[in-house]
């Protein structure tokens, strides 16, 4: 009964803001977004090789009367918009797809594939919803420049590619973004998951999400035939030992209690079942929360596969490639505070919840460190039907970067644009 009055009551308010001052404003654009979420959910696109899909969204903006410039950081584009005097406020959504083979059974379902950084041939598929907010953010520069009397100041829009890899904030700032383009006031942003039902959103005032660190461990071997173990040093072996050994670091190194998360995401090795390969590799990502929890982890880790190797009597140390990282991202718990009565507003107070920190990790922490204050929000996505069913059998949705991660874009697609208009038209009131 209380998860059924749940539902009831996220349907309602979902469906409350647009009976609002909003209403029409939302339903004018959503066609076009609708159909720019469909076409960019069945084109994705790589990350740093988002050529189309920037396109596609530059053309779009431009032809709104936004001032576009293409190509910033590689595939990146910043639109700007100005009326009148006023803060300067950034809206950023990503460009990118993941290498992920799309599961979902939707009629316009990935079936894109492409040629990754290293030469896979991979699929491709928008697993973590930046389709959806590449077509919130164009309905939203659709509804404020139609409605200049509501605001005023430059709104500056960033399409930002590689935010999977952590490297496209890096790369647009490198290109002059706060200093060829104005420097914003405040920095916005927002990403839909399944740990809220579609039709709310999520706050969280200071820290949102934690560190990431990207690692390449290369261990060293000598190979032989699978029959003759004997004569070899099996690198696999290392590996399987380094994997169940890294997972000593959170459970037994790190104080109980503090956030340290150590995943290994691939294992690439060997060509044949009887053959045993003179190298094996391992992807990692760390996520921690502190700084000091930070600099432990990542010692312990390459200590650890130091360890391994030479207990092995591997022919050499292994290789520990440090290749991707990004800080935390911080919301300032006073711009959160000054949102919070905006979004209500918009979308019914029992719509917007005080969340905890996640434990994914993003670049939109670069742009905060400029000395920016940050909002950045979690717009709910999961259908409100399972997600109360999924609640009340205590199991878990799919959740991004799963073959199986789907949005329900009937109401978050609208959820997703009402939430921004109403964050934009407050800070630029």
């Amino acid at each position: 009964m209380i998860w059924k009055q749940f539902l009831l009551t996220v349907t309602f308010a979902a469906a409350a803001w647009t009976q609002g001052a909003d209403s029409k404003e939302v339903e004018g654009v959503y066609p076009q977004a609708h159909a720019l979420y469909v076409d960019i959910h069945e084109n994705p696109e790589l990350s740093g090789h988002e050529t189309q899909t920037a396109a596609k969204l530059a053309g779009r903006l431009r032809s709104l009367g936004y001032d576009v410039t293409e190509h910033v950081g590689g595939t990146g584009i910043v639109a700007i918009l100005k009326n009148g005097t006023g803060p300067t406020v950034m809206l950023r959504t990503e460009l990118d797809a993941l290498p992920v083979e799309e599961k979902t059974g939707l009629p316009y379902a990935s079936k894109a594939h492409a040629e990754d950084d290293f030469g896979h041939h991979v699929p491709v598929a928008h697993a973590c919803g930046h389709d959806l907010h590449m077509a919130s953010l164009f309905a939203t520069a659709d509804i404020m420049a139609r409605s200049k009397s509501s605001w005023h100041g430059t709104l500056m829009l960033i399409g930002q590619p590689a935010e999977e890899t952590a490297g496209g904030a890096k790369t647009m700032l490198a290109d002059g973004l706060f200093t060829r383009f104005p420097k914003p006031d405040f920095a916005v942003a927002m990403h839909v998951d399944n740990l809220l039902p579609a039709g709310a959103v999520g706050i969280m005032p200071g820290v949102y999400n934690n560190n990431a660190d990207s690692l390449r461990v290369t261990i060293y071997g000598k190979g032989g035939h699978g029959a003759s173990p004997h004569t070899t040093i099996d690198p696999i072996v290392i590996a399987a030992r380094t994997i169940l050994t890294l997972q000593t670091i959170p459970s037994r190194e790190v104080k109980p209690g503090q956030m340290a998360i150590i995943t290994v995401g691939y294992v690439h090795a060997g060509t044949k079942n009887n053959v045993i390969p003179d190298q094996a590799e391992l992807g990692l990502t760390v996520r921690t929360n502190k700084p000091e929890v930070r600099k432990q982890v990542l010692a312990a880790i390459t200590r650890i596969v130091n360890a391994e190797a030479e207990a092995a009597g591997a022919p050499k140390p292994p290789l520990i490639e440090h290749y991707e990282a990004t800080d935390l991202v911080y919301n300032e718990p006073a711009l959160a505070e000054r949102l919070k009565p905006a979004l209500e507003a918009a979308l019914g107070k029992k719509n917007v919840v005080i969340e905890d920190p996640i434990p994914a990790s993003e670049d939109f922490s670069y742009y905060v460190e400029q000395g920016i204050p940050g909002f950045y929000f979690t717009l709910g996505g999961a259908d409100p039907e399972k997600y109360a069913e999924a609640k009340a059998s205590g199991t878990s949705l799919p959740s991004n970067h799963s073959p199986l991660f789907a949005p329900d874009v009937d109401p978050a697609l609208h959820t997703g644009i009402a939430a921004e208009v109403a964050v934009l038209r407050e800070l630029m009131k």
